[in-house]
């Protein structure tokens, strides 16, 4: 069962879940103390357990909320019948590593939680409203309109999303064998990413005139 997260959260509880973000952001999940949570919030730890049971709890009260918002913007972009195909995953992509630099602990997180208690995640993508006919739709009417090669759209999707989110998860692995082993460098190169995943993306399904 999917658990109802109230988004009117009162004075305290935001304090508390924008603490929590920042020591999630610079710890991790599994980084995280609930101790720290409250010192950042500068609250004592009785009251931040009054609000949230445990570390859990919070972390789902800020993980819903920061999807929800994320899949909110992406629905409105792959809705948007101004843009075309190629615009859509350039700005999608462009979206999604800058969310995910903005939410660093997520991918471990969700990666994480796939393993213990996968139902739930599920569930909260589930019932977040993201629908994804029109742009599969989109894709297949571009295909007869000659403009993109023939391609699953569930493919192209995972292609997309795989691409922007396996360097984070990776991280350690690329900064220490393929970068220098600095912030900085994995930075940019993620900033590089925006461009060049687009443009490898639409060069292999974009139709070749002959």
């Amino acid at each position: 069962m999917v658990e109802k997260i109230d988004k009117r959260h009162t004075g305290t509880e935001k304090i508390i879940l924008d603490a929590a973000r920042h020591v999630f952001i610079r710890k991790g999940f599994d980084g995280a103390r609930m101790q720290e949570i409250a010192n950042e919030a500068n609250i004592n730890k009785a009251l931040l357990h009054y609000y949230f049971r445990n570390k859990d709890k919070l972390f789902m009260a800020i993980f819903v909320e920061v999807i929800q918002s994320f899949i909110l913007s992406t629905v409105k972009l792959i809705r948007n019948p101004g843009h075309s195909v190629f615009d859509k995953i350039r700005l999608f992509v462009e979206k999604y590593i800058s969310f995910i630099q903005g939410n660093p602990y997520l991918p471990g997180f969700i990666l994480n939680e796939l393993n213990r208690r996968p139902d739930r995640l599920v569930g909260i993508f589930k019932s977040s409203g993201l629908e994804l006919d029109y742009f599969y739709s989109q894709i297949e009417k571009e295909i007869r309109e000659g403009k993109i090669e023939p391609v699953e759209p569930e493919h192209l999707l995972i292609n997309m999303i795989s691409m922007c989110i396996f360097p984070f998860v990776g991280k350690p692995m690329i900064n220490t064998i393929i970068l220098s082993n600095s912030e900085k460098d994995f930075n940019l190169f993620m900033e590089e990413r925006k461009r060049t995943i687009p443009e490898f993306i639409i060069n292999s399904i974009k139709k070749q005139k002959k």
